[in-house]
C-alpha cells in the first residue's frame, strides 16, 4: 500500500511541472498495460488549473491510452497465457472470460470507462485473438468516453466539480454502461433484423 500511495504522489506531483502533458501521455499510455495508477489522478488536477483547455487533455489521454491498450494487445498476442496468469489472479481472468462471453469485445469499452482493470482486458485481448479492428474501436468508445466526460464536467463546472466526481464517479462509470449495453443491444437486435430479409430472399430463389 505505501507503495502506491508513493506512486500515487508520484503522478499527483507531475501535474505541477512543466512536462506535464507529456507526464499525461506517458502515464495514460503505461495504465493500459502495466502501470497501477489510473491517468485520472494527474489529468482532473490538470484539467481544473485549466477548465478552457480540459478537453485537450481529454483528448492527450484518450490517444495514449488506446495506443497503451495497443501495447497491451500485442504482450498479450506474443506471451500468451503464461504472461496473463503471472500478471493476473485465475479470479480476474475468469470475470474477463465470463465479460468476453457475454458481451462479446465490448466488454473492453466497458472496461475503458469503469473502474474494472483496463490492462487485465487489453492483455488478455490479445491472448484471446479478439478482432484488432474491433478492439480499438471499444477501447475508443470506452476510454474516450471516460476521459472526455471528466473534461467535460470540469470545463463546464470548474473546480467546483472535483468534489462531485471524487463522489460520484463509480455512478457516472455505472450509468455509462448501462446506456453502452444498450446501445450494443439495439445495434445487435438492429443487425439481425437486417440480416432477416435477404435469408429470406435467398430461401425463395
Amino acid at each position: 500500500m505505501e507503495l502506491l500511495r508513493s506512486l500515487y504522489d508520484w503522478v499527483v506531483a507531475w501535474a505541477y511541472t512543466p512536462y506535464a502533458g507529456v507526464a499525461l501521455f506517458g502515464i495514460a499510455f503505461a495504465e493500459s498495460s502495466f502501470f497501477p495508477i489510473p491517468p485520472d489522478v494527474l489529468m482532473i488536477p490538470l484539467a481544473i488549473s485549466r477548465p478552457p483547455i480540459a478537453l485537450l487533455f481529454a483528448a492527450l489521454a484518450t490517444v495514449a491510452s488506446v495506443l497503451g491498450g495497443v501495447f497491451g494487445y500485442v504482450i498479450g498476442k506474443l506471451g500468451g497465457q503464461p504472461v496473463l496468469h503471472r500478471l493476473f489472479s485465475e479470479e480476474k481472468i475468469r470475470a474477463v472470460r465470463h465479460y468476453y462471453h457475454k458481451y462479446d469485445v465490448w466488454a473492453i469499452g466497458i472496461a475503458g470507462f469503469t473502474p474494472i482493470p483496463y490492462k487485465l482486458f487489453t492483455i488478455s485481448a490479445g491472448v484471446f485473438d479478439l478482432d484488432f479492428k474491433r478492439f480499438m474501436l471499444a477501447s475508443l468508445v470506452g476510454r474516450g468516453g471516460r476521459f472526455f466526460l471528466v473534461g467535460g464536467l470540469i470545463m463546464i463546472f470548474g473546480e467546483a466539480i472535483q468534489g462531485f466526481i471524487d463522489e460520484y464517479f463509480d455512478l457516472l462509470a455505472i450509468a455509462f454502461t448501462l446506456l453502452l449495453i444498450g446501445g450494443f443491444y439495439v445495434i445487435n437486435v438492429a443487425g439481425k433484423r437486417a440480416k432477416s430479409p435477404v435469408k429470406g430472399a435467398q430461401a425463395e430463389q
